[in-house]
């Protein structure tokens, strides 16, 4: 049996692997070719046991504010507008359990940018970028804060560059972004190397505030706080109807909410209440993590250094190590993704079902680390992004009372925006937008989706003829 200095992977590259296509010792254990894994359970909700849900609501309740969502934007949203108006009655419905959608389902990537915000101004571009890194910085401020028991790391991403031109003008892109002050750098194949000495990358751009982090830990542990600031949270509590007036009724399964104000946190599901049904298609997101690498195990495969990587085809990998060695990877292939004949938001048979999903994002990954494909897989999941036309979030507010607000349609990059969310939220809420206003996606309008079978026969069309995934 092989010792921590000589793993499986040690001896792939020095030729003699034979017992590893059986057995592979990680952290001190030894786990099999076939893993027991549990149908779309997230590594990042498995790192949180003993949860147990809240009671659903039952009965008729008031509400100043109510927030439909239990992930990301629905508790960062709870947390500030319950600080700033702490007098105010705010409630938090969750149809499943806090963190069951995408922000427990997620790859984990905590990054800057706004997708589809690409052919803005200099001065636009300098405030999108300080925007998300000050969102990066307040999130995980708020951790240390309350001293919540997050695994997160920030200590930087790269964007790799697999062909020689685009890393060219990547590198001039860093020159012009360094010039508005923000502090991204330029790595040639050399230098990345020496943080990630992966197949085919030609040079990378290093976001160094960047990071990764664990989303169900991150809105489980905050529900606490939250109710310590006088937020009354109902999980399995799924709205039913959405009734608009000065007052909104919102009809669940077992009670009813009156409020003043209601907030669709519901990214990816937000059609299934009737709204924005023509601005968002819920895409199914497959991503896998592999048990848990030590650090020789993760120096060897090729891994040195950083939270995480994503490359530079329309079809997007990426990938993250968690500070205790777990590898997530996601897309890479159309197949990570799936779009579900007329927006159905539940992937059918669950993550196991995709198993030519799984084994085309595995070949990706191998890919970029030819050594990968000993490296026992421990959870497999599907998580339900909610994705615009141009990709550029939809935050505001609506109604002929202007009281339904808003943050949907976050594509790909939730993590930060949705937390950043409650920020922009609250403020819509107070009726002070002024940090926010000419933000291209606050207030916006939409390109329109087609209905179906247009939908998904251009998904189909747009996927199959051109090879190309939309750039999540």
């Amino acid at each position: 049996m092989a010792s921590q200095q000589s793993t499986p992977l040690m001896r792939l590259m020095t030729g003699s692997a034979r017992l590893a296509a059986t057995t592979w010792p990680v952290a001190g254990r030894i786990f099999r070719e076939r893993l027991e894994i549990d149908d779309n359970r997230s590594l990042w909700v498995s790192k949180t046991p003993g949860y147990r849900p809240r009671p659903a609501l039952q009965g008729r309740i008031t509400a100043d504010l109510a927030i439909i969502g239990g992930g990301f934007t629905g508790t960062s949203t709870a947390y500030y507008v319950s600080q700033r108006f702490p007098n105010r009655r705010v409630v938090l419905l969750e149809a499943a359990t806090l963190a069951n959608g995408a922000s427990g389902r997620n790859g984990g990537m905590m990054l800057n940018w706004v997708n589809g915000c690409d052919n803005v101004t200099p001065s636009m571009t300098a405030r999108i970028y300080q925007m998300t890194r000050n969102g990066i910085a307040n999130l995980c401020a708020l951790i240390e804060r309350h001293a919540l028991p997050v695994d997160y790391r920030r200590d930087g991403t790269v964007t790799l560059y697999t062909d020689p031109a685009r890393a060219e003008a990547a590198h001039a892109e860093v020159e012009l972004h360094n010039t508005l002050g923000i502090p991204t750098r330029f790595f040639d194949g050399a230098e990345l190397r020496q943080h990630l000495a992966v197949e085919h990358g030609c040079g990378a751009v290093f976001d160094p505030d960047t990071g990764q982090i664990n989303g169900a830990q991150l809105v489980r542990s905050l529900a606490p706080v939250l109710e310590a600031q006088g937020v009354q949270i109902y999980e399995g509590t799924p709205v039913l109807r959405v009734q608009e007036g000065t007052r909104i009724r919102l009809t669940t399964a077992q009670g009813e909410v009156d409020a003043g104000a209601i907030v669709l946190a519901t990214n990816g599901y937000t059609g299934a209440l009737g709204y924005f049904r023509d601005a968002l298609f819920p895409l199914h997101s497959h991503v896998f993590a592999t048990a848990a690498l030590s650090p020789e195990e993760q120096h060897t495969l090729g891994w040195r250094g950083l939270a995480g990587f994503a490359d530079d085809f329309d079809r997007i990998s990426y990938a993250s190590m968690t500070r205790d060695g777990h590898l997530i990877f996601g897309g890479g292939s159309n197949r990570a993704y799936s779009y579900c004949f007329n927006n159905r938001t539940t992937y059918p048979g669950g993550a196991m079902s995709a198993s030519r999903h799984q084994r085309a994002m595995e070949a990706t990954l191998r890919r970029y680390f030819p050594q990968s494909h000993m490296l026992p897989i421990a959870h497999r999941w599907v998580g339900t992004l909610g994705i615009t036309f141009d990709r550029r979030p939809l935050i505001g507010v609506r109604g002929e009372q202007r009281n339904v607000y808003y943050a949907v349609g976050y594509c790909g990059h939730g993590v930060t925006l949705a937390n950043l969310a409650g920020e922009i939220l609250c403020d819509l809420y107070a009726g002070d937008d002024s940090r926010w206003r000419d933000l291209p996606f606050i207030q916006s309008g939409y390109h329109r989706i087609p209905p179906e079978p247009f939908r998904w026969i251009g998904y189909q069309m747009f996927t199959r003829l051109t090879g190309r995934s939309p750039r999540v």
